[in-house]
């Protein structure tokens, strides 16, 4: 059974890494396609010109968000089963200010990374070479670090769990959340142009 589906399906091991990879590559073609390959492209929502990238991958989140709420209230898909990487505070917020400047610096995050590599832009290589060499360094400090790592764990806390709200009703926030987000980016967009 592939977690979290509720019905069985006879998928081996290497049927499921061929799904992955199909679905990784259609995914990065259709990132190419829309242009988010172009470290130039992507860099331009930090000046508020273009938050087509922002508006992407919003609307992504919100969909996969919304459909795994459907799915599971439908009973399609058992919710308890879906994987909730842990939550360790403030290596994470370390983490995310790191990747942060990174994407500033760079104009490309790692999924953007890969498709330049593919398109063979240089800069996309330069990325994901500063990211397996950043992997490997961190992998030999973690035995060194890992007190430090475990100091601020909150073990696999989701968001609503975090606030003690409902599910649906913290589905139905983020959805308005990311409604008054688009309205907010469009309206600087047109400012902008």
């Amino acid at each position: 059974m592939i977690a979290p589906l509720s019905f069985h399906y006879d998928f081996s091991p290497t049927a499921i890494l061929i799904i992955a990879l199909v679905t990784g590559v259609i995914f990065g073609f259709f990132l190419e396609k829309a242009g988010f390959g172009n470290a130039k492209k992507l860099v331009e929502q930090f000046y508020l010109t273009d938050m087509r990238m922002f508006k992407v991958l919003f609307s992504a989140i919100v969909t996969a968000m919304l459909g795994i709420f459907w799915l599971g209230y439908f009973r399609v898909i058992d919710i308890t089963q879906i994987y909730v990487n842990a939550t360790f505070l403030w290596p994470q917020i370390l983490g995310g200010i790191l990747f942060g400047v990174g994407f500033v610096m760079c104009g490309l995050c790692p999924g953007t990374a890969c498709v330049a590599v593919s398109t063979g832009k240089l800069d996309g290589i330069a990325v994901l070479a500063g990211m397996v060499v950043g992997i490997l360094v961190f992998g030999e400090l973690n035995p060194v670090l890992g007190k430090l790592l475990d100091y601020s764990s909150m073990s696999d806390v989701s968001i609503y769990e975090l606030f003690n709200v409902n599910y649906g009703f913290m589905t139905f926030l983020i959805v308005i959340l990311a409604l008054a987000a688009f309205w907010l980016v469009e309206s600087v967009e047109r400012r902008k142009a």
